[in-house]
């Protein structure tokens, strides 16, 4: 009798625990954040990926309430700043700014110590934007089909810049070559404006560049745009054809930002973060500003990043093999 009597008291203690557990559990998921949150971009200072991770933490810490914060940890093709993710916590205070470079750095980089598939959960997709394709304006090319009969008319003597290796500018310029049959030499350079600069002064021919520093290089003659890699137009150099137009449709590549965590990151962490950004992006301050740059303001689901994030991992590889680049040239 006095087993069945302590029945009633063991049942009522063990929903007692549940519940308690469901409190702590619910408690803990609605405490976030309960410090600051980084975004930790593989990009230096005032390179697009950066403005945009400024803009919609600026969007976040107004609308949320929350404290976010930028810091660059620019080099190793990303790895720096993805390996800084991985040494913290997985709790969704340390956010990976991504890129296209970040889904190079596993075939490019030898040895590299993570994966992104096992190591990040993806959160969102922020932006898209698109390079424009421009030579220096005593380069007797006016279309992309009078360049590459340029380049295949003089193998290997002319040049194309770059930001350094595996920056969009490099592996759309290899991706080119290959898609074209061109023989070109790449030169990368550690400083972006030095690389325009010897764009500007003739010491290399082309380059496929982010819009926003060159807008008005072109639209003063002093650099001639002969495409956009977008599949459509774009607004501030709505007078340039697309790849597309110009009768190259292999050669449509995006340019784009989003955010990853930690794998391991609560999913209600992972679900919170990526309404608020959701929410960031629909503004229409936010989607002005991302315009400013050449961008255009995407969101969606993490399900939705993580399949970019695979495929474009697939895309690069390719293009890293067949053009056979090596990190250490």
């Amino acid at each position: 009798m006095m087993q069945r009597s302590l029945y009633p008291l063991i049942a009522s203690a063990t929903v007692l625990v549940w519940a308690a557990s469901g409190i702590a559990a619910g408690a803990q998921q609605h405490s976030y954040p309960s410090g600051t949150i980084r975004f930790v971009a593989p990009n230096s200072a005032s390179t697009p990926p950066d403005i945009i991770s400024r803009i919609v933490a600026k969007e976040l810490s107004e609308a949320e309430g929350w404290r976010v914060i930028v810091e660059n940890r620019a080099g190793g093709v990303t790895t720096i700043a993805a390996h800084d993710v991985l040494t913290q916590p997985a709790d969704g205070h340390s956010l990976l700014v991504m890129a296209l470079p970040s889904t190079v750095a596993p075939s490019l980089v030898p040895n590299i110590s993570y994966h992104l598939e096992q190591d990040f959960e993806p959160v969102i997709k922020a932006s898209v934007s698109y390079n424009v394709l421009v030579v220096n304006p005593s380069v007797p090319a006016n279309t992309v089909a009078e360049l590459v009969s340029l380049l295949k008319s003089q193998p290997d003597k002319l040049t194309f810049s770059s930001g350094g290796f595996g920056t969009p500018a490099h592996l759309i310029g290899e991706q080119f070559k290959l898609e074209t049959g061109v023989r070109a030499q790449h030169v990368p350079y550690q400083q972006f404006p030095q690389a325009i600069g010897d764009l500007l002064n003739g010491t290399n021919a082309f380059m496929f560049i982010t819009m926003l520093p060159v807008i008005d290089l072109i639209k003063t003659g002093k650099l001639r745009a002969l495409a956009v890699t977008g599949p459509k137009r774009v607004a501030a150099l709505s007078e340039v054809p697309t790849i597309v137009e110009a009768g190259f449709p292999s050669l449509v590549v995006e340019d784009w930002t989003g955010f990853a965590v930690k794998r391991g990151t609560p999913p209600a962490v992972v679900a919170q973060l990526n309404a608020a950004i959701n929410k960031a992006l629909a503004k229409p301050s936010v989607r002005e500003a991302f315009a400013k740059l050449g961008a255009e303001a995407v969101g969606g689901t993490p399900a939705q990043y993580g399949s970019l994030i695979n495929e474009q991992a697939a895309h690069w590889k390719k293009v890293v093999t067949e053009a056979n680049i090596r990190l250490a040239q």
